[in-house]
């Protein structure tokens, strides 16, 4: 790499960092970059997956305070991260990127509406759990459990927007503040991050400058994005939430 291509991705590293910490998609910032300094797309996706993992954690680390209380509902949904990260960094060695591109699109949009219509959907289900005098599971039951599975299997994959598939996911399912679960949605990236980029360290190749690149940058990013993503309030994220959405839905539809 030049100077300024290693310039360019430290910066993407610094900005993706700061999008997943606050909502997640981060990787649309990251992964172009990387493939525009000359990395085949497996090597950038990879490099990518492994530079993340300290930006991942740093943004955790941010949002420590929102972590309280939630340490039965991490370790059971991190089976469910694990698992769907490992066996997406498998399917990324087996299968054409064409496999999942089709279907992110619609994946992606149908999380967005769902993360717009939560309040109202939340207000029906507690209403209903109210006259049932049931409180639901306060880990989602088996439907989360699944539906993050499979959202793991596409983050281990490629990893873009998987934050969105989750916040909506668990904005369904669970009876908690969005910053909380944006909380454990950090944690669940950092845990699918972490598995996939193991995995390839024994089957794929790494540009190893960009890996150290990106995690620099995302390290800073995550912090950077802990003290935002921290302060806005819940409408506000969830625009935020929206808008990263359709411009990842916009760069996933359009890009060759």
């Amino acid at each position: 790499m030049t100077i300024w291509e290693m310039l360019a991705v430290f910066a993407a590293g610094i900005g993706a960092g700061t999008i997943n910490t606050i909502v997640g998609s981060g990787t649309l910032i990251t992964f172009p970059v990387l493939v525009a300094t000359g990395l085949p797309p497996v090597t950038a996706t990879v490099s990518n997956a492994l530079g993340l993992i300290p930006g991942s954690i740093s943004g955790a680390i941010g949002y420590r305070a929102e972590l309280t209380g939630q340490r039965r509902r991490i370790l059971r949904l991190s089976i469910a991260a694990a698992t769907g990260g490992l066996g997406g960094a498998i399917l990324l060695l087996l299968l054409p990127a064409a496999a999942f591109e089709t279907i992110v699109p619609v994946l992606v949009g149908l999380a967005l509406v769902l993360v717009l219509l939560q309040p109202r959907i939340s207000r029906a289900v507690q209403r209903r759990r109210d006259r049932e005098g049931t409180h639901g599971n306060p880990d989602g039951g088996p439907l989360l459990f699944a539906g993050l599975l499979l959202a793991s299997v596409y983050g281990g994959y490629f990893t873009a927007a998987q934050g969105i598939i989750y916040l909506s996911l668990m904005g369904m399912l669970l009876h908690d503040t969005l910053q909380r679960l944006n909380a454990t949605k950090n944690i669940l990236a950092a845990v699918v991050n972490t598995i996939a980029a193991l995995f390839f360290l024994f089957v794929a190749h790494f540009d190893w400058t960009a890996v150290l690149l990106i995690a620099v940058g995302s390290t800073i990013g995550g912090q950077i994005g802990a003290k935002v993503g921290r302060r806005l309030p819940p409408a506000v994220l969830r625009a935020v939430i929206i808008v990263v959405g359709v411009l990842a839905i916009v760069q996933l539809t359009t890009r060759e």
